[in-house]
């Protein structure tokens, strides 16, 4: 491995792969490597992803190591970072985190720390780990916030995560809003071999926070539109369906659901491009009210000009406002009814969709997310 790095990128997180987030650490990541020619990337590996590779001025290093335990495993990492990172020392300018694991090595570099607060352990914990006892989520959320407050900058996708920032203590002047974002897809994408004649969309994970039961339900309110199937575009594996799949098949929808698993991110384009409606039927959670992020499958689904229903949270509402259509969390009748109008209408389906795709065109590709992230880099450069 050679030193002499000038940046970081720490992340807590398998990459690559098919979730959300390998997505938005690909784009952050490379903004701060073309700033800082090149860098060193840490993540998690596993599943067959070799420990070491070097991609032009890149390094990208991967931690391997099984450790069943959650919390036992991110300590790992920890001191795994901190080794990887200690080559550096002298020429490190610049560490940019994702969670507390990366950012403790890094602030004891003395480099200037970029926070990227996507999510909160402390919060977002008990959904991976829920027999995690209270005092441990507790000194979790103390560590959060000593980092937090050490940071140099503290990078946020959303409005409704820079409050529970700054609640936490960190200045509202050093934290900094940058959403995620999408690549329009291209009008003519062609339409997936396998795909039904109409279809509702679902992309994304299968945690229990993020209402593919709600989803289920609600559809299962429609079975007289037997022409419309729904698609669910899991980033994980088929094992992690089989709880829902049991559902589907006692709601009676085994032969209307068609699970798409860990597909490539180019392949999801297509089905959201062809899909009647996206659905993103989050809970009403602590996970989605008190952190809300900045879902990557609602701005892809924007961004392909497929309409978008989804449950009315902030963080929804920050990211769809106008351009879709809005519902009550954890209602599945309340859902099913907006679906069905919108199908009834698909002149005024077809017109949200457009809105959503220009709204992305004009403000919210992944280009605006790395400039908005650049500028972040640049202020740092200036003290």
């Amino acid at each position: 491995m050679a030193d002499g790095h000038r940046a970081a990128y720490v992340a807590f997180d398998r990459f690559p792969s098919t979730k959300g987030s390998a997505v938005h650490i690909r784009h952050m990541a490379a903004e701060l490597f073309d700033r800082y020619g090149g860098g060193l990337l840490c993540v998690l590996g596993g599943g067959g992803l070799p420990t070491y590779q070097r991609e032009g001025d890149v390094e990208i290093v991967r931690f391997d190591a099984v450790v069943p335990n959650w919390l036992d495993r991110a300590e790992a990492f920890s001191a795994w970072v901190a080794d990887r990172l200690a080559a550096h020392r002298d020429t490190l300018e610049v560490c940019h985190v994702r969670d507390p694991w990366g950012a403790l090595p890094a602030l004891s570099l003395g480099s200037r720390l970029v926070y990227e607060a996507n999510g909160l352990p402390s919060i977002e914990l008990p959904y991976t780990w829920p027999l995690a006892a209270p005092s441990t989520l507790a000194k979790i959320a103390d560590l959060e916030r000593e980092c937090l407050l050490k940071a140099d900058a503290v990078v946020v996708p959303s409005q409704v995560i820079a409050r529970a920032v700054t609640a936490r203590g960190v200045a509202a002047e050093r934290v900094h809003l940058v959403p995620n974002g999408a690549d329009p897809v291209p009008a003519d994408v062609p339409r997936p071999p396998d795909a039904p004649g109409r279809y509702l969309i679902y992309v994304g994970a299968l945690q229990p926070w993020q209402g593919i039961d709600v989803l289920l339900r609600a559809f299962a309110r429609l079975a007289d539109l037997s022409d419309l199937s729904l698609v669910i575009c899991s980033s994980v594996v088929p094992s992690r369906s089989r709880a829902l799949r049991r559902l589907a098949e006692r709601l009676g929808l085994a032969g209307r659901v068609l699970w798409q698993h860990t597909l490539p991110h180019a392949e999801v384009a297509a089905w959201l491009a062809h899909a009647e409606l996206s659905v993103a039927p989050l809970t009403a959670s602590p996970r989605n009210l008190d952190q809300g992020c900045s879902p990557i499958k609602v701005w892809e689904s924007m961004a392909a000009g497929t309409a978008v229903v989804a449950s009315d949270l902030p963080v929804i509402r920050e990211v769809l406002g106008e351009h879709g259509r809005l519902v009550p969390p954890d209602r599945p009748a309340e859902l099913a009814r907006a679906v069905r109008v919108l199908l009834e209408y698909p002149d005024l389906c077809a017109d949200l969709g457009r809105q959503a795709r220009e709204h992305v065109e004009n403000g919210y590709t992944w280009t605006h997310a790395r400039t908005r992230l650049a500028a972040v880099y640049h202020g740092l450069d200036l003290r």
